[in-house]
């Protein structure tokens, strides 16, 4: 390739063009699950922590965690689609609009990271397995409901889409139920659902298929999938290169936005830096609390923060690959943003630097040796079911009765 044949890298601030939808910078705001959704439904305060992001310069702020099934959330207090929460997200949307800001909604059903005790429905998985959140069993899905949750997902695409969401993103990531159907340290099915790579992706690519013909050309489709699980025996790049090639020939989507970790298993591989274990389990209640006290360390592993730690990962990803990819993991500066863009990035996502400082991107724009305040700490994961912030901002008490969204 001559050096002018090289694609000149765009401008990372300028508008670009998602699928259906033009964004105003190549900056996305990734879902973080606010913890402010009492009842399952929006509340002033979600609504609050969305505008400030929008308001802040964001391309794009991204609603986590809308469950397509009751039984799909991690907890009892997280949105489910349904007609009820409808009016709310319609409120929230034109919130969000109002900074010219567009708005996703991740969706996605939890499976196995599902708490039953807090939502009191039974948690499913691929397999019968324990759920040490639940101090119970996983039920193993059926063809039923694997065919259900697939409508459901289109349903909720239709939803999405009705009150003004410009995008959706489905949750292929984390070990959550589509994700967890992937990764051969979970899914030990013997029927048409397990096995063989392509197997285990069935049930993520049908999701797709019917979300892309729910969507119908009214809203962006991306999907957030794992290039490693992080675990023994999970997904790692071997077959995670090769699923998201098959999601490439497939077509669905729009964009796809690359992560790792299990919520499950491994969570702090997601987010590198400090594990702030004390403070994550007083969030949690009885044995849980106590279990969390005393074998925490097994499971938070501590992996150290570094710039773009998941760059080398996604680049393996942007060489097999020609579709859209969105690169999150320690991206803070102008610096880390020009870099993704250079190695052919077309978007970039954001979270913890966000949390800190959601006006972070104007801040950029008006002067470009803007850094990050933030210093990964994850105190802000230990808030996560008090309404998630980061513990360096001073807290105003606008909306009290809406932040309690404590589980049981």
């Amino acid at each position: 390739m001559t050096t002018s044949s090289i694609p000149a890298r765009p401008d990372p601030l300028a508008p670009a063009q998602l699928g259906p939808i033009q964004l105003r910078n190549r900056i996305i705001k990734s879902a973080t699950f606010e913890g402010v959704t009492a009842d399952a439904l929006v509340t002033q305060a979600l609504i609050d922590f969305h505008v400030a992001v929008g308001a802040g310069g964001a391309a794009m702020t991204t609603v986590a965690y809308c469950a397509v099934a009751p039984e799909g959330r991690t907890e009892r207090d997280q949105i489910y689609w349904r007609p009820e929460a409808l009016p709310g997200l319609r409120r929230l949307t034109d919130a969000v609009h109002a900074t010219g800001a567009a708005v996703s909604a991740q969706i996605g059903h939890a499976g196995p990271v599902a708490n039953s005790r807090s939502t009191g429905l039974p948690s499913l998985a691929p397999s019968r397995r324990p759920n040490p959140l639940a101090m119970g069993l996983d039920r193993a899905a059926t063809d039923d409901d694997i065919h259900r949750i697939i409508e459901a997902h289109a349903q909720a695409t239709r939803y999405a889409a009705d009150v003004g969401f410009d995008a959706v993103e489905v949750h292929l990531g984390h070990n959550y139920l589509a994700s967890s159907f992937l990764s051969p340290n979970i899914n030990r099915r013997t029927d048409r659902w397990g096995g063989s790579l392509p197997n285990r992706a069935e049930f993520p690519r049908r999701i797709l298929e019917a979300v892309r013909a729910a969507a119908d050309g009214r809203i962006a489709v991306l999907a957030k999938t794992n290039m490693a699980d992080g675990v023994p025996g999970g997904l790692w790049l071997d077959e995670s290169l090769a699923f998201a090639q098959l999601l490439e020939q497939d077509g669905h989507l729009d964009a796809l936005e690359l992560t790792g970790g299990s919520s499950l298993l491994n969570p702090m591989y997601l987010f590198r830096g400090d594990v702030p274990l004390r403070e994550m389990a007083e969030t949690q209640h009885g044995i849980v609390k106590l279990g969390m006290k005393m074998f925490g360390r097994f499971v938070f592993q501590h992996y150290p923060y570094e710039p773009l730690y998941f760059r080398d990962y996604a680049r393996q990803f942007r060489n097999a690959l020609t579709m859209p990819l969105v690169l999150l993991g320690g991206i803070t500066d102008l610096a880390a943003i020009d870099t993704a863009m250079d190695d052919g990035f077309e978007f970039v996502a954001m979270a913890r630097a966000l949390l800190r400082e959601p006006d972070l991107i104007n801040r950029i724009q008006a002067d470009s040796a803007t850094r990050s305040l933030c210093i990964h700490c994850n105190l802000c994961a230990a808030s996560v079911f008090t309404g998630t912030r980061c513990p360096l901002i001073p807290q105003e008490a606008d909306h009290p009765a809406e932040s309690a969204a404590a589980p049981s």
